[in-house]
């Protein structure tokens, strides 16, 4: 059996513990990864779908351009939330070592672990591409950002003004913080 014929084999493996180590990133892991409904929980659904088309591509040798829609579905929930960038793309990099971790369980799979390189390879250009998602997500974050501060619609918002901060912490003359 050759390299990519044992990962089709165990893909459900590699896919559930992918899954199960991205989910444990985020702070509420444990509802993460219980609840199964895309209802409840969109973000596990949407972690485990996008995973689940980012492995089947890898095994089939899908094109770096097909990637894009899986790639942003997962990156666009991580560039939301309090990750940085590495911790944002850390999941695709771990791959490579959850499936070295399955195969060399197997002493009939162990010897695979030395053909991964090519495998190696395209997960680093996957990372590389999440990075680039990432960075464009934040990027369109702070650009809302800065479109909200400028139309002054923040006021509508329950987030205070910059000037009702400002105006909150004032400072008095002896230089203390009120």
């Amino acid at each position: 059996m050759n390299l990519f014929e044992t990962l089709q084999e165990k893909k459900k493996q590699i896919l559930s513990v992918w899954a199960e180590r991205t989910l444990d990133s985020y702070t509420s892991s444990g509802f993460f990864k219980k609840s199964l409904d895309t209802i409840a929980n969109p973000t596990g659904a949407n972690i485990r779908e996008g995973l689940s088309r980012i492995i089947d591509l890898l095994l089939a040798g899908g094109d770096q351009q097909e990637y894009a829609g899986p790639l942003d579905q997962i990156i666009r929930i991580r560039a939301v939330q309090d990750f940085s960038p590495s911790q944002a793309v850390v999941p695709f990099l771990e791959l490579k070592w959850i499936i070295r971790q399955i195969l060399n369980d197997n002493k009939n799979t162990r010897h695979l672990t030395q053909e991964l390189t090519d495998l190696d390879c395209e997960i680093d250009r996957l990372a590389l591409a999440a990075f680039d998602k990432y960075m464009e997500c934040r990027e369109q974050l702070f650009q809302v950002r800065i479109k909200e501060l400028k139309s002054g619609s923040y006021i509508l918002s329950d987030s205070p003004c910059p000037s009702s901060l400002l105006e909150r912490t004032r400072v008095d003359d002896s230089g203390k913080i009120n």
